[in-house]
């Protein structure tokens, strides 16, 4: 060992009276390094991060749920049941919901207030005897202190393809500890859904019902402490003027879908909800280094592989290749979200490659 190594050696068995090994002064070394980099802090440089190109996470339905945790809130009685009956439906078979698109997968529906002969009723009375094999459904489960998570990621082993899971409702996956409304409460509910949700790169969307009490903002009626809104990544809440009325307002706020207004009405002989219209629609600009990368890579070319160069040289830039890649990184969910365009940067030791592939929708 150099004289280096010796003082460490020496200084970890100070005061033990025992003479330790060269051997094992190196492994009680090696150990402790281990072990104090499996508890600090991964931390990346702003340069290491724009460096990285991150897969687009696709949404389940575009607009509306994307990945991680998401409340659907409204009164009891209003019709949330067949609207997430609906929803995990239309996710199944890749139809449109509430006139948005939504990207097809397997779904698991935690009907925890029900049976499973009204689950039939229900699905009899929306879809007549139309059915997928996409659709997983259970009406019992443990609770977020007992066990659910575990089912969850023993289902998710076994059904690798789902993308999306509703549970039907909060208060039966709570349990009985934390029954009691506090704000750490609620957000560590929602966190450890979280954590099941980003683990396995799904959505969990969770039904759950306002209070009574009215508010200035609609999302301050979620019942419970403003820990279930600050957790979850997104929030639909469903209210109407009139309880008879048969329209409603759904409103939508995400951390990456911007708020919306949506007008929907309930068919009561199908038990469906329909879109009516979209109040003040948001629209994103478009971005013109974008626009330019959806006409080289399209239907005729829906492959294209080069260098940050050859990509300035194509689209007639002028840019530096550094700063292209730069642009690109973060500006990739949004290529993917409006023109169906996956971009991937990679690098060999000689130089670096972009590949933009346009997906089939």
């Amino acid at each position: 060992m150099d004289d280096k190594t010796k003082m460490t050696a020496r200084s970890t068995s100070a005061g033990t009276g025992v003479e330790q090994s060269p051997k094992l002064c190196s492994d009680s070394i090696s150990n402790t390094i281990n072990s104090v980099k499996a508890n600090s802090l991964d931390t990346k440089t702003m340069r290491e991060l724009n460096d990285i190109a991150f897969i687009p996470n696709k949404p389940v339905i575009d607009g509306l749920l994307n990945n991680g945790v998401n409340l659907l809130v409204g009164p009891p009685k209003i019709g949330k049941s067949f609207m997430v009956a609906d929803l995990s439906v239309r996710v199944s078979k890749g139809e449109p919901f509430l006139n948005r698109k939504t990207h097809q997968s397997e779904v698991l529906y935690l009907a925890l207030e029900d049976d499973f002969q009204r689950l039939q009723q229900r699905f009899y009375r929306m879809f007549d005897v139309e059915d997928t094999e996409n659709l997983h459904l259970a009406i019992v489960s443990k609770d977020i202190k007992s066990g659910l998570e575990i089912q969850i990621n023993e289902f998710m082993i076994s059904h690798p393809k789902v993308s999306l899971i509703v549970i039907d409702t909060l208060q039966k996956i709570r349990g009985t500890e934390n029954d009691k409304y506090s704000y750490s409460n609620d957000y560590e509910v929602i966190s450890i859904l979280k954590q099941i949700a980003d683990r396995h790169n799904i959505c969990i969307l969770v039904v759950h019902h306002t209070r009574k009490q009215e508010a200035t903002d609609i999302f301050d009626t979620i019942s419970g402490t403003n820990g279930l809104l600050g957790a979850a990544d997104g929030s639909l809440i469903i209210n109407k003027d009139k309880r008879a009325d048969s329209k409603a307002k759904m409103a939508i706020s995400g951390r990456d879908i911007p708020y919306q207004e949506l007008t929907i009405e309930f068919d009561k002989q199908k038990c469906l909800w329909n879109f009516i219209e979209e109040t003040d629609p948001f629209e994103e600009p478009k971005d013109k280094l974008l626009e330019k990368i959806s006409v080289l890579v399209s239907i005729d070319k829906p492959e294209w592989i080069g260098t940050a160069t050859d990509l300035i040289n194509e689209l007639n830039l002028d840019l530096k290749a550094n700063v292209l890649s730069r642009k690109l990184n973060p500006l990739s969910a949004k290529l993917y979200k409006d023109y169906n365009i996956l971009y991937e940067n990679s690098h060999t030791k000689d130089a670096r490659f972009i590949r933009l592939i346009l997906e089939n929708k």
